[in-house]
């Protein structure tokens, strides 16, 4: 099918170039006026830095980075080294080009080559230094942070051939024209053509079919362009613009015109006049298919172009058969994943599979030339079973990227149905020439919500008031986020002025994304300010004082229960004197009196019951004495088991816990009565029935108490207890009420959340 070109250069801003299979877009080119292409110009340069790391040079040019200069593409006549040496390098570069072109080699391999052989002797700090002067080249454009890429290796592109000013090399032909007679054909056409020493030309595969006029026309336009190189850098002062690449509008009929191509339609009367008179220089007899559009209808909406590139910057692609494929691009990776979607019209899945990764490799290598998809590009079909259906697809893929001007190198889909390859880049991609990082999500494609946002710009502050005590914070952010901060967390800011005694005061700015804000710091706040601000801390901090429960904290118990401690053993002390002078009435009142204390209140008919004083009797020496030394023991003995379940671990705890038997109220164990008194009421206790003795618990902790010696005993004077006391030993020991055991049972979960 005839093919037609379409220029649309109606705008001066944008230029649009597009080649049409029928009604089918097979190629695109565009050309924005703020960002003319680098690639292709050649400039006056000079070494601003080597680098002996990277081996490489950085290279002032004049454009808005410095170039990238590898070792590699340094060519010998830079070197600072004797001449002997730099023509035996450049004989044995000029060897190696004629094997590899013999061999067919890619670019890749060749570059390599010429690498090994220039690295091999030298290295680029040895014969590179600073301030030096070059010609260089642009192969590869400017992107994101990396500057562009240059060379010394200078080429001059025609419509047919390709000159190479300072190639040692005489002639070749291009790998893409693989009939014989033809490459036959154009190698002696080349040889006609007197290329001089120290240059080389490369005809095109546009050139296969070229007459050796046409040939011989485009490579003497080519040395008049390389002579004006030439004087107009001898005349210029680095970093200068030497010689720049044709506009987009030649650029197209140079790469994209071919045989095929019956018409060349252009919106414009500039480029009109630009097209026509480069086609008569280069082909006059192609001149009469230049035509300009005079349709009111814009060039490219009339031939249904512009439908077709909207689809450009859509990441999904839907193919013929109901399937589709989407595009993901990094910086140097593009991912492409295949789909069938709605394709149910073969046999079985094998089929589908196999169908649908057909249309998706044609439509992928397709819009490979329409995006300028570059670098490592890895297409992920859909699983097929039999290894057959891979090479089909293989092959298929193969095929298609044949018409590719880019250099391509593909690889088999291994076992995970992934396709690897690498594209060269020729040009600025469509979304990146045509489209800016979008300022709210920054290129990734989602935005923060304003939950989260209002959440981080709140954190910010509490970090910041921290820092600026005393201060008064101004917070910026955008206009949702800072209504959602003052209407949900307006508790929260409060408690934030309150506790670290600053004033916050957001306000909102339309100007602001929701994920970004701004924080500043003023100055200290002044006294009415910081007044109310203390005001309303303090006001805040009752009011929380309030609302939460009293509680009793356990380190004023204690401290309670040590006064009580103390009290009780300075009491014991004294009574010890009236229990051994009045025998157990004493002894039996005062136990009576304390147990009362501990258990908080004392029941009523308790506290009705007159309370005898025992009257203080003259101690003898040997009782007081005992009486102090036996007080330390004592004091020191009721400390450690006044706390049981903090002293000994909790071995006591657990086994009442363990069963709750032995809180229950038990009877009085038989008192043990000193040898005198046993011996004086042995003989009228005789027919009284003998109360049931029982379990004695006797704490791990626990000491045994020592007997008081018998010289004591025996200075004490006998007596008869009388008839009450002695109703009183046979009652049961007191028993503890319910609000006792109720305490202890808070003590013994207090202790297992504090073992917890």
């Amino acid at each position: 099918m005839a093919k037609k070109m379409l220029i649309d250069a109606a705008h001066p801003e944008e230029t649009r170039v597009a080649v049409l299979d029928g009604s089918r877009v097979e190629d695109f080119d565009f050309e924005v006026a703020s960002k003319k292409q680098l690639r292709g110009n050649i400039y006056l340069a000079k070494v601003t830095r080597v680098e002996p790391s990277l081996q490489a040079a950085f290279i002032e040019y004049g454009g808005n980075r410095h170039g990238f200069l590898a070792f590699s593409e340094i060519h010998p006549d830079y070197y600072a080294i004797p001449h002997d040496d730099q023509e035996a390098i450049k004989a044995e570069l000029a060897k190696a080009e004629e094997e590899s072109e013999n061999e067919e080699e890619d670019d890749e391999a060749r570059d390599e080559r010429r690498r090994r052989i220039l690295t091999r002797r030298y290295k680029i700090q040895e014969v590179i230094r600073r301030r030096q002067i070059m010609l260089v080249q642009v192969v590869k454009e400017e992107r994101g942070n990396k500057g562009a890429a240059l060379t010394t290796y200078l080429s001059l592109a025609g419509r047919y051939c390709v000159l190479m000013p300072n190639t040692g090399r005489g002639g070749g032909i291009s790998r893409k024209i693989t009939q014989a007679t033809d490459r036959k054909r154009l190698k002696k056409i080349a040889q006609d053509l007197e290329v001089p020493q120290g240059q080389g030309l490369i005809i095109r595969t546009a050139g296969a079919k070229r007459t050796k006029t046409e040939i011989k026309r485009d490579y003497e336009y080519l040395s008049r362009a390389w002579e004006t190189i030439r004087d107009l850098t001898l005349r210029s002062i680095a970093p200068a613009l030497i010689y720049e690449e044709s506009s987009l509008v030649k650029r197209a009929i140079r790469d994209l015109y071919d045989k095929d191509v019956d018409e060349v339609h252009v919106d414009g009367e500039g480029a009109y006049k630009e097209a026509k008179d480069f086609v008569r220089m280069l082909m006059p007899s192609h001149a009469k298919r230049v035509h300009l559009w005079k349709d009111s209808t814009p060039i490219f909406a009339k031939n249904g172009v512009e439908r077709q590139l909207e689809s450009i910057y859509s990441p999904i692609v839907t193919l013929k058969s109901g399937g589709y494929i989407v595009i993901n691009q990094a910086e140097a990776l593009v991912a492409i994943d295949v789909n069938s979607g709605r394709a149910t019209r073969e046999r079985n899945i094998e089929q589908t599979a196999l169908k649908t990764n057909c249309e998706a490799a044609d439509e992928a290598a397709r819009q490979m030339r329409l995006r300028d998809l570059a670098g490592l590009i890895v297409i992920d079909f859909i699983d097929m079973e039999e290894s057959k259906n891979d090479r089909i697809v293989e092959k298929r893929m193969k095929d298609n990227l044949r018409f590719d001007r880019a250099r391509v190198q593909m690889g088999k889909i291994s076992g995970f149905g992934l396709l690897e390859l690498s594209r060269q880049r020729r040009r600025t991609g469509v979304l990146e020439g045509t489209s800016h990082v979008c300022e709210h999500c920054q290129g990734a494609g989602r935005v923060r919500s304003t939950e989260s946002a209002a959440l981080a710009l709140l954190r910010s502050l509490d970090e910041a008031s921290v820092k600026a005590k005393g201060r008064i914070i101004d917070a910026r952010a955008a206009t949702e986020v800072a209504l959602y901060l003052l209407n949900e967390k307006r508790e929260a800011l409060a408690s934030l002025e309150a506790n670290n005694g600053v004033r916050v005061r957001v306000s909102a700015s339309a100007n602001l994304t929701p994920a970004d804000f701004e924080i500043n710091v003023s100055a200290v706040m002044d006294e009415e300010e910081a007044a109310e601000a203390e005001a309303e801390a303090s006001r805040r901090s009752a009011a929380r004082r309030e609302a939460q429960p009293v509680e009793v904290e356990e380190e004023e118990d204690d401290a309670a229960e040590e006064a009580d401690a103390e009290a009780e053993e300075t009491e014991e002390s004294e009574e010890a004197v009236a229990r051994a002078e009045n025998g157990g009435d004493g002894d039996r009142r005062g136990r009576r009196r304390r147990r009362g204390r501990r258990g908080g209140k004392r029941r009523e008919d308790e506290a009705a019951e007159p309370r005898e004083e025992a009257s203080p009797q003259p101690r003898p020496e040997s009782l007081a004495n005992g009486d102090e030394r036996g007080r330390g023991r004592r004091r020191r003995r009721r400390g450690r088991g006044r706390r049981t379940f903090e002293v000994d671990g909790g071995e006591w705890l657990d086994f009442v816990s363990a069963d709750p038997k032995h809180l229950a109220p038990r009877e009085a164990p038989a008192r043990r009565e000193r040898p005198a008194r046993i011996a004086a009421e042995a003989a009228p206790q005789e027919d009284e029935a003998v109360a049931v003795e029982a379990e004695i618990i006797v704490h791990p902790a626990a000491e045994p108490v020592l007997d008081a010696p018998d010289a004591v005993i025996a200075a004490a004077p006998a007596a008869e207890p009388e008839p009450a006391v002695a109703e009183e030993l046979a009652q049961p020991a007191y028993e503890p009420d319910q609000e006792r055991r109720d305490k202890f049972f808070s003590r013994i979960s207090k202790w297992a959340k504090k073992s917890g």
